[in-house]
């Protein structure tokens, strides 16, 4: 499935050099110093608040970010994340990509219940389903459906149907 993006086509330079074109440079400092402060903080609610009221991010009740986690710095209220989630240490999730011939931005929707391992990176465009799990170490790079437990680069499903519970059953 292809994630859900919209296209920017740039010509000349890389695209990355139209990224002040596309987010003003003072929201990416004050996005990065709040973000780095929320990777750091051992105090869940506090970094919830700052997802939900500094960086526009819609983030669910007992949605727990762990340690070193990183959001989309230009783009973070593109990111939801449901209730009583889990995102792992570690892992990154993007809103956008800036690539040689285009930039790409889309939505992250990742649901409630949901596992995610240390150290994953979340790309733009995809749907976590409810309750599905991915394992460490992997690159979603497409939409994961409800319930399924998913893991590796490439991704694929590594067993149908579990929920987390299951997990402990590894």
């Amino acid at each position: 499935m292809v994630r859900k993006v919209t296209r920017y086509p740039v010509e000349g330079h890389n695209s990355l050099w139209y990224i002040y074109r596309t987010v003003s440079p003072w929201k990416g400092v004050k996005n990065f110093i709040f973000i780095q402060i929320a990777r750091y903080c051992p105090i869940l609610s506090v970094k919830n608040w700052i997802y939900r009221r500094i960086l526009g991010m819609k983030v669910g009740r007992h949605t727990a970010f762990g340690l070193m986690a990183m959001v989309d710095v230009f783009f973070p209220e593109k990111i939801t994340v449901g209730d009583n989630s889990i995102i792992g240490y570690n892992t990154t999730i993007l809103a956008h990509e800036y690539l040689i011939k285009e930039y790409r931005l889309g939505e992250v929707l990742i649901g409630e219940n949901v596992l995610i391992g240390a150290n994953c990176t979340i790309l733009p465009g995809v749907t976590i389903g409810d309750g599905a799990i991915v394992a460490a170490g992997s690159v979603v790079h497409k939409d994961v459906a409800a319930g399924a437990f998913v893991g590796g680069n490439p991704l694929r499903e590594l067993r149908a149907g579990s929920s987390n519970e299951d997990v402990e059953d590894l």
